[in-house]
């Protein structure tokens, strides 16, 4: 029992110790979007379930889809992809 007791506390300690010390930084931002109605929402919650994808991962391919276009329409400059 104090074998099973020390390894636990062993495993524990190796977690800790190489666990990092800070959530990594990635090369993200973040958006908050008020005011949308809540008809919206539920629709876009819908609408990202029907593509077996996440509220965030439709936006996502919304936002690049859009900005694409807008690329080759010539209104914006192309990005760096």
């Amino acid at each position: 029992m104090l074998s099973s007791a020390i390894d636990t506390k062993l495993a524990v300690c190796y977690l800790l110790l190489t666990m990092p010390s800070k959530p990594q930084p990635d090369d993200s931002a973040a958006v908050h979007i008020r005011g949308i109605p809540r008809d919206t929402f539920f629709r876009l919650k819908m609408a990202a379930a029907a593509e077996k994808k996440t509220v965030r991962d439709l936006l996502l391919k919304l936002i690049e889809d859009k900005i694409q276009e807008l690329e080759k329409k010539g209104l914006l400059p192309k990005g760096k992809n």
